[in-house]
């Protein structure tokens, strides 16, 4: 049972792991650790004791060409979608143009109802005027007519009175 002091590097060396899968089988056995002079941590472990079989894996230079392969595939998924939703996008467009120009067509014609009924309504009320006048008594209409006619009378008068004094 001989016991070694060992870094977490040499551990991982022996076990045929990485020096960060050393440490964590350290942490988990709670194996004794101390520090050396030169700051780095020794593990006082008993290699006869431990039962460690590392998980094979594959390399980690096809995993990253397997990231790459799968990140490329995406990009061109998602430019395929691009593609599509620019599609979508212009029919959007086109649909809201046509929208547009209808707006504009009701809005000339709304304009076009909104003077021809202030028009008539003008008109409306003119006739009303006369109607009503119409319905007064003869002797009542004649009054107005003389009150309407009077003051251009005397206004008349009044210009021709003061034209020969100048």
């Amino acid at each position: 049972m001989p016991v070694e002091m060992l870094s977490y590097a040499e551990l991982g060396e022996r076990l045929k792991v990485s020096p960060e899968a050393a440490r964590a089988l350290v942490k988990r056995h709670r194996w004794p650790r101390i520090r050396a002079n030169d700051g780095k941590a020794l593990v006082q472990v008993d290699l006869t004791e431990i039962n460690h079989s590392p998980i094979s894996r594959p390399p980690q230079a096809q995993t990253g060409q397997q990231l790459v392969t799968a990140l490329k595939q995406q990009i061109d998924t998602l430019e395929a979608e691009l593609a599509e939703m620019k599609m979508i996008a212009s029919g959007y467009r086109g649909d809201f143009e046509r929208e547009s120009e209808r707006t504009n067509k009701l809005l000339a014609e709304l304009l076009k109802a909104t003077t021809e009924t202030m028009g008539a309504r003008e008109k409306a009320a003119l006739l009303e005027g006369k109607f009503s006048m119409m319905t007064q008594p003869w002797r009542r209409r004649l009054v107005d007519a003389f009150m309407l006619a009077l003051p251009q009378v005397t206004s008349s008068a009044r210009e021709t009175t003061a034209s020969p004094t100048n």
